[in-house]
């Protein structure tokens, strides 16, 4: 029993250390390498990930898993082993029903496809991605009918993402979003909206760039376990447990742009950063679930960083960065300017009321394209009419439409609905933080950002993947997703702000 759980320990580093080669090999892609370079680094990419995939699924694997999960053994393993066992078997148990030889092809595929997508985008030229997403399109179909599932195809995707999530409970929860959001939006649309030209000024970038290395130090990013840098699709990747990188993306003329990118970014970090020791170099060292990362990186950004008490400590440091710039701009007109909530095409600068309505977009979007009732060259305009049937707006072109966001040129299905879970989570765990902790506001509005980061890393980060999404949100909240916190939140906020 020693002999199996150690060498299966060792296998799964041996695997966390291919992981840490490609991520590098990624961060690389998506940041510094010469375009020239994208053809021979998928393959490369490829070639590592079919080999970690190997591994992952190899006879040694295999056996190793039986060994450690016989009834008797596994009962003798430490909770820490037996999480690592049911883990790796899960996953072992959906990787072997792929053939290595479409899983290198799938991976060579996507890897380049996101940089066909990046021209594209720049483009607007839905016609020169097309093929490569019809193609990930039916690489995905496919795995869905290998991996199995109930009900609905969506659901073997959605896994991948968040453990146990299903279509059932997604319709149930946007609906009951949708049902209170839209209206929402409709009587903010109606309102006076607050001045927001002051925001469109040009900003010095360097300035930019110093702005939001100053606010991930404030919320507690350590530099000497990470960096930050500058790409196309602002993401956060783990290279291993101490170095943990953030990338953002600038605007001249939005400044508020990386503002949030690089806050959002930093709060899957802090994530990351923040996992407990004993769990670095293996598979349990990263967080839960998609939809419980993006509950910090949306809390961060949001219920942080365009929260009235931040602005009310960190408004005048604005103004040293950018002298001259707002001084005429009172902090409570700056406050509603940044929260104004209005349509936008792009997901990424979207407020946060009509965040939600994109990923609702976008989820049945993908439905539609898992079952086969839309074809990925009716998808631009399907888009369109969903966007315009939303938010009461029609993209100009396929960049500001469709080719909008990296995620399908990645392969990424059953990814999406993930963001609005985060929203969710976030503002259920919020509530509950407030609760235990009377100070938080007041924490906020001093800058003292330790006790929250402190609160969150017991009750989420340091779990790193013990924990399930569900069993997570039990432990903290002592009851399952919740959307109604996140829609009382949103109705006091706006409701506020635009004093209906």
């Amino acid at each position: 029993m020693t002999d199996a759980i150690t060498t299966l320990r060792e296998l799964d580093k041996k695997i966390n250390y291919y992981g840490e080669a490609i991520s590098l090999m990624y961060w690389d892609l998506r940041t510094h390498a010469p375009k020239n370079s994208v053809k021979a680094r998928s393959q490369s990419i490829g070639l590592l990930s079919t080999e970690q995939f190997k591994l992952s699924t190899s006879d040694e694997m295999g056996t190793l898993l039986e060994s450690c999960s016989e009834e008797q053994t596994f009962a003798k393993l430490s909770e820490m082993d037996q999480k690592l066992v049911k883990m790796l078997k899960k996953q072992y148990d959906r990787s072997k029903k792929i053939p290595t030889e479409m899983y290198q092809k799938f991976v060579e595929l996507t890897t380049t496809a996101e940089s066909v997508w990046e021209d594209a985008k720049g483009d607007a030229d839905f016609a020169s991605f097309q093929p490569y997403l019809e193609e990930i399109v039916e690489y995905n179909k496919k795995f869905a009918e290998i991996w199995g599932y109930e009900d609905n195809p969506y659901n073997a995707l959605i896994e991948d993402y968040e453990t146990g999530m299903t279509v059932e409970t997604l319709d149930r929860v946007f609906a009951q979003v949708k049902e209170r959001i839209v209206p929402l939006v409709a009587k903010v649309r109606e309102a006076e909206q607050p001045d927001t030209s002051f925001l469109k000024q040009p900003l010095d970038i360097e300035q930019q760039k110093k702005l939001g290395e100053f606010v991930l130090k404030e919320i507690g990013y350590d530099f000497q376990s990470g960096r930050i840098d500058e790409t196309v699709h602002p993401f956060m990747i783990d290279i291993n447990h101490g170095d943990i990188r953030v990338t953002t993306a600038y605007k001249e003329n939005d400044f508020m742009f990386s503002f949030g990118s690089t806050a959002h970014e930093g709060g899957h970090a802090l994530y990351e950063q923040n996992i407990a020791e004993k769990l670095a170099g293996t598979s349990l060292c990263s967080g839960t679930s998609m939809g419980i990362h993006e509950s910090q990186s949306r809390f961060w950004e949001n219920q942080i960083g365009l929260s009235y008490e931040f602005w009310e400590k960190y408004y005048s440091k604005l103004k040293e960065f950018f002298p001259g710039k707002f001084d005429d701009v009172a902090l409570d007109d700056f406050y509603a300017a940044i929260n104004q909530a209005a349509p936008n095409l792009i997901r990424i600068e979207a407020d946060e009321l009509t965040y939600n309505l994109h990923i609702m977009i976008r989820y049945e979007l993908e439905k539609s394209l898992i079952s086969g009732e839309l074809k990925v060259a009716d998808l631009p305009q399907a888009w369109n009419k969903k966007y315009e049937e939303y938010l009461g707006i029609t993209p100009s072109h396929d960049g500001e439409g469709v080719l909008q966001d990296v995620h399908w040129s990645g392969g990424s299905f059953g990814y999406f609905p993930t963001y609005s879970l985060g929203n969710m989570y976030a503002a259920q765990i919020t509530h509950v933080m407030k609760q235990e902790m009377p100070a938080y506001e007041q924490h906020i509005r001093e800058g003292n950002f330790s006790p929250i980061k402190a609160w969150l890393t017991d009750k989420v980060y340091r779990h790193g993947k013990m924990l399930t999404p569900n069993e997570l949100i039990q432990d903290i909240a002592g009851e399952e997703l919740n959307p109604q916190y996140l829609i009382e939140y949103m109705e006091e906020k706006f409701t506020k702000i635009y004093n209906f």
